[in-house]
């Protein structure tokens, strides 16, 4: 029974949920982002290019048998991932930075407060 006991704490963790709800999720931002390049912007980019070399798609395109229009279209798939990634941070830390400037109002002094900084005062003007 200890070894499932530890188990069940160990899976409820926060961490562990945590990681699982990240893992989900970028497994299904990583389908939008690959969607976007392979589907809109690889296209977009390459069309005038490959009418001009006379091909249709982007894997036809070899020369003496090495397949260099796949690794084109790999090259350009990480760029476009790449700058989609570095745009969706650097959005994220400037949301970061205006948290973090927003200044917070300083503490309410409590009475005893007061009443010590009335006594501080007070044995300052008579000594």
């Amino acid at each position: 029974m200890g070894l499932i006991k530890e188990f069940k704490e160990f899976a409820v963790k926060g961490n562990v949920l945590d990681l699982a709800v990240g893992v989900i999720v970028g497994a299904a931002f990583g389908k939008i982002v690959n969607s976007l390049v392979e589907d809109i912007i690889t296209p977009l980019l390459l069309n005038p290019a490959l009418k001009a070399a006379g091909a249709e798609n982007i894997a036809t395109l070899t020369w003496n048998g090495v397949k260099y229009g796949n690794f084109i279209a790999a090259v350009i798939n990480f760029i476009c991932i790449a700058f989609v990634l570095f745009l969706i941070i650097k959005g994220a830390n400037n949301l970061k930075k205006k948290e973090e400037a927003a200044p917070s109002a300083p503490p309410v002094p409590t009475k005893e407060e007061v009443l010590l900084t009335e006594i501080r005062d007070l044995l300052k003007t008579k000594a």
